[in-house]
């Protein structure tokens, strides 16, 4: 049984921080030697004890970051799921354990920066690790504000405990919690170095969340009359510029590399979970393929995701359709492949260990779902996604592929491996830039604003060519082509909804969330035959599935119900924080 959030946020400094950290992302204290009395000694444990807060706390929160991300928002169709319909209620298990997860990242980040606070070891050290514990604190705050609205600020375990105040706490108001994670992410730059050792959070790191901390709060204060706050505004565009110019970091060239094994630890990647298939280190480990993976896929049995896969809208987005001919389909955003499988697809980088029917080593997505004895392990004998589409990013392939490509060649397992999941990338900073120099303008034709916009485009679409203006819709779709599947398009929804809602609702009812009829037939018929015939009185949309019911109240999800149970305040109206008076790190 789970605890509630508070007990599992304060429950870090009860146990001493007993967890272990991953394996592979630097080295692990001995489990018994791994406590405040006794650890934090010197350089090697501060970092030793930093280390599992880029994996196991947020463990739980993997199938919610893709439920709430992309099924809530549109982008992927999870049959009979409450978050496709918008019906989330406060018992839901993915919503609980998100909501677990993310106060328990709070609960341990804040005890681990106390700890090292108060150990040994240089100064330097103990700053970036500190600063580590903070931007990962930070990260959960703004899941939370945006998912939930008005918090609770748990600013520290150990006082909490000592004034019995932890079943008492009132919620927040958003605006002051948008505060906190400003508040919380400059101590954290003030702490953190310029550059770091690959994978770890750096300086820059946490000025790009920064950016997108301040992009969000701007609208925060609008209620619904379409004007950002221009200071929030401003100071998006000039941390995101900083990041841009001086961090030394830039796009890698081939946009699928970003989401590789052997590209885990890329320059692109300000923040990341880092996972590892060690199959003595529980809840370290990355089960993503599991939920997202078509059975069959991996050799363990351990995928079950094939019957779901990236929506009709999505598609649309990208400018396809499940019912055109692979034959004929003019792929000109790379995006669009290293996203979803469509029929006719093929795949360098997964199962390079396997030969298709036309000599290639790679995965043959209609192979795989027809030919059931002679390729792989044998895949389903049918498409089972309702939208004749599968997904792609957050698999790594088959076990030949981990062993090869995973750092140190460690061995996938049953639901574990060692693909990072990256959660803030520089793509993001750069529209984000973007967007916010656009501000309230509705368009700009400012150089460095297109310049951040065209980078990114021109990677995915090699026939692109720089415009002499952006607007707020061009910036709004680049974002959703480029972080689709990457648990961040709701949160766009909900950053749009405090100062657009009636807009915001509006896309969303529009929006094809349905399923679409008769695909196995023409993709079979397609694979077996070569022929791409078309019926469509029976191939179509099921336009029939009314659209969800979309409100003001849709954009904050419930608070689980047993919090509600244990701390009844969480009904009451929310109060306001001056944060800045009030804590202090």
């Amino acid at each position: 049984m789970k605890l509630s959030f508070f007990k599992y946020t304060l429950l870090p400094a009860l146990l001493g921080l007993t967890m272990t950290s991953c394996e592979d992302f630097l080295d692990r204290p001995a489990e018994d030697s791994y406590n405040s009395s006794t650890f934090y000694k010197n350089d090697t444990q501060c970092v030793q004890g930093v280390n599992y807060l880029y994996n196991s706390p947020w463990y739980d929160f993997q199938r919610g970051f893709i439920k709430v991300g992309e099924v809530l928002s549109g982008n992927y169709y999870w049959s009979t799921s409450p978050y496709l319909t918008l019906t989330v209620n406060s018992t839901d298990a993915d919503l609980v354990n998100m909501s677990y997860s993310l106060w328990s990242v709070i609960g341990h980040a804040n005890t681990v920066y106390n700890n090292i606070k108060g150990g040994e070891g240089s100064e330097a050290v103990k700053n970036q690790c500190m600063g580590e514990a903070l931007a990962w604190k930070a990260m959960a705050y703004f899941y939370l504000v945006r998912s939930f609205g008005d918090v609770p600020i748990i600013h520290d375990n150990s006082t909490m405990l000592a004034d019995g105040t932890y079943s008492n706490t009132s919620k927040v108001q958003k605006s002051d919690v948008y505060e906190y994670i400003i508040m919380t992410l400059e101590k954290a730059m003030e702490c953190l170095p310029k550059s770091s050792s690959p994978g770890r959070i750096d300086y820059y790191s946490a000025e790009g969340l920064l950016a997108k901390v301040y992009l969000t709060k701007s609208g925060v204060a609008a209620v619904g009359n379409g004007q950002r706050n221009t200071d929030d505004l401003a100071k998006a565009a000039k941390y995101a510029k900083d990041v841009i110019d001086n961090s030394g970091r830039s796009l890698l060239s081939n946009y699928s590399d970003i989401f590789r094994l052997q590209n885990g630890f890329n320059e692109e990647a300000l923040f990341s979970w880092m996972w590892t298939a060690d199959a003595s280190l529980w809840t370290t480990q990355n089960t993503l393929q599991s939920d997202l993976g078509m059975v069959g896929f991996s050799e363990f049995g351990d995928t079950w995701g094939g019957y779901n896969g990236p929506s009709v809208d999505l598609q649309e987005a990208f400018g396809v359709s499940p019912l055109e001919n692979p034959d004929n389909r003019a792929d000109v955003d790379a995006r669009r492949k290293a996203t979803m499988m469509l029929a006719g697809d093929f795949y360098e980088y997964f199962w390079t260990d396997r030969t298709d029917a036309k000599g290639r080593k790679g995965f043959n997505f209609l192979q795989f779902l027809y030919d059931t004895n002679g390729y792989g392990t044998g895949g389903p004998g049918q498409l089972q996604s309702m939208t004749g589409a599968n997904n792609v990013k957050h698999l790594f392939g088959d076990a030949y592929d981990h062993r090869t490509y995973s750092i140190g060649g460690l061995s996938a397992s049953n639901m574990r491996s060692s693909l990072p999941t990256h959660i803030l990338r520089l793509a993001d900073v750069y529209l984000v830039y973007a967007e916010a120099v656009i501000g309230n303008n509705g368009s700009t034709s400012d150089a460095s604003a297109i310049d951040a916009f065209y980078k990114v485009r021109s990677r995915a679409i090699k026939s692109a060519t720089r415009p002499s203006s952006i607007t707020w819709s061009d910036v709004w779709k680049e974002r959703r082509l480029e972080l689709a599947m990457e648990g961040d398009r709701w949160y766009d929804f909900v950053r749009r909804s405090y100062y657009d809602l009636s807009g915001t609702i509006s896309e969303l009812k529009a929006q094809h969330r349905n399923a679409f009829f008769g695909l196995n037939e023409l993709y079979e018929s397609y694979y077996k035959s070569g022929v791409w015939n078309v019926n469509t009185s029976t191939m179509r949309y099921d336009s029939d599935t009314p659209a969800p019911n979309v409100s003001a109240s849709t954009f904050t999800l419930p608070y689980p119900s047993q919090d509600v149970v244990f701390n009844g305040r969480l009904l009451e109206d929310p109060v306001h924080v001056d944060v800045r008076s009030t804590y202090s790190y």
